[in-house]
């Protein structure tokens, strides 16, 4: 799964998290786990990777992460609301001071109305600060979709690590 632009990307998640002694957690969906995988390839993660959460069903959602029925029923899997209960619920489930979701339709198949192929949401949560991230990939294949999703989720995690601003310092 790696390229040099996620292995650089999930280096510097790396370093910054040890420089500033946080850990990260993972709630993935349409990437199945592989923003944790990049992560966890490179040596001495685990000083900063405390766990990553794959949750392809709503019920998975649910049960993992506490996401409200209500927000699935009201919004959907693939929405902004869902990212950030999947993202807050990462963090309240874990030991990480950040976390980043991941939600969409990687495709072939999968799409509705006003839900097309390549659609994903992002939410990271650093204390109480919160980014959402919407990203409209298109039709470009689903293994094109997920791994920009890596890289756009990596940059999240980036940015809120080395923002010394965001709440969550331990």
């Amino acid at each position: 799964m790696t390229d040099t632009e996620t292995e650089r990307l999930a280096t510097d998640v790396l370093a910054a998290c040890r420089a500033r002694g946080l850990m990260t957690v993972t709630a993935e969906s349409c990437t199945g786990g592989l923003v944790s995988a990049a992560l966890t390839a490179i040596a001495g993660s685990s000083a900063v990777v405390d766990r990553g959460f794959v949750t392809y069903t709503n019920e998975a959602k649910q049960e993992m992460l506490g996401v409200p029925e209500a927000t699935l029923a009201a919004h959907g899997a693939v929405s902004a609301e869902t990212a950030a209960a999947m993202a807050a619920g990462a963090l309240a489930r874990s030991r990480a001071q950040i976390s980043v979701s991941v939600t969409g339709i990687a495709g072939p198949g999968g799409a509705t109305p006003g839900k097309p192929v390549g659609l994903v949401h992002f939410a990271a949560r650093r204390g109480d600060r919160l980014v959402l991230r919407e990203e409209r990939f298109g039709a470009v294949g689903r293994e094109a979709v997920r791994r920009a999703s890596v890289r756009v989720a990596l940059g999240l995690l980036l940015a809120l690590a080395t923002d010394d601003q965001a709440p969550g310092r331990p």
